[in-house]
């Protein structure tokens, strides 16, 4: 069997990054639609420089946010360190949505009519080993028997298909609502803001990949937090975000061990 071609031209960085390498708390974040870049071999996968300035190839804001969140928590954190138009990482690698042709009605003419070939080279080359570096992290942190709590950083469009999301963050679980329940406990003693419960998103089995299979399949407390876009454009806001998701799961890890 031919070698399969690799996407990545040599010195383009590996599929994850990592950053607060050694930090101390139990908390472990992952961005899995931390970046917009393109493997330069895709050729931009022929979508306009605009269009990769969109949500489309990025959750805009969210790696901002778990580098500061991050460093607030003492935090471990993994990011993707390439587009989601290329291959999502949060999505089931046999599901419609992990190599979209359209987005958001933008068509993506490099992943028109890709071949089980092509598909399979991102597949092995973007979207497996960021998994594989996260389960390392996890594999590491049994062996030393340290506590983990995992938390997934995303953002999310005001508005989409023509419907307004009123949420200023929302909470995503599937099967186990530990972690989002105390969180939203903490936020529901004041109505400053609205927090969706399972919006503007539910996850699911085929929606979503990474907490069913780190979290779940591990019996790790875990949430994916999500954040509308316009309230973390620029660097204020961003922090200031940070700093009450850093109050928020303080509080939660106190409820956790009640």
């Amino acid at each position: 069997m031919a070698e399969r071609t690799s996407i990545l031209a040599p010195g383009e960085p590996p599929a994850a990054r990592v950053e607060q390498h050694r930090g101390q708390s139990p908390y472990l974040l992952i961005c899995d639609h931390a970046s917009a870049c393109i493997p330069q071999r895709l050729a931009n996968l022929g979508v306009a420089a605009a269009d990769l300035g969109r949500h489309i190839a990025s959750d805009l804001g969210a790696a901002a946010v778990a580098v500061t969140l991050a460093a607030r928590l003492d935090a471990v954190l993994i990011l993707q360190n390439y587009s989601r138009l290329v291959i999502d990482c949060n999505r089931p690698p046999d599901s419609s949505d992990s190599i979209l042709e359209v987005s958001d009605g933008i068509r993506i003419p490099g992943n028109a009519s890709i071949t089980p070939a092509a598909a399979a080279a991102r597949l092995e080359q973007v979207f497996q080993p960021y998994h594989e570096r996260i389960r390392a992290e996890l594999d590491a942190r049994d062996a030393l028997k340290r506590r983990t709590i995992l938390l997934a950083i995303h953002s999310f469009t005001p508005e989409m298909h023509g419907r307004r999301r009123p949420w200023h963050a929302g909470l995503l679980y599937h099967r186990d609502r530990r972690l989002a329940g105390a969180l939203l406990a903490f936020w529901r003693r004041e109505d400053k803001f609205l927090i969706g419960d399972n919006e503007p998103y539910a996850m699911s089995d085929r929606t979503d990949y990474t907490l069913p299979e780190h979290g779940e399949r591990r019996g790790i407390a875990h949430v994916g937090i999500e954040l509308r876009q316009d309230l973390i454009a620029d660097a204020a806001s961003q922090g200031a975000w940070a700093e009450r998701l850093a109050d928020a799961l303080v509080y939660s890890l106190t409820a956790l061990d009640c």
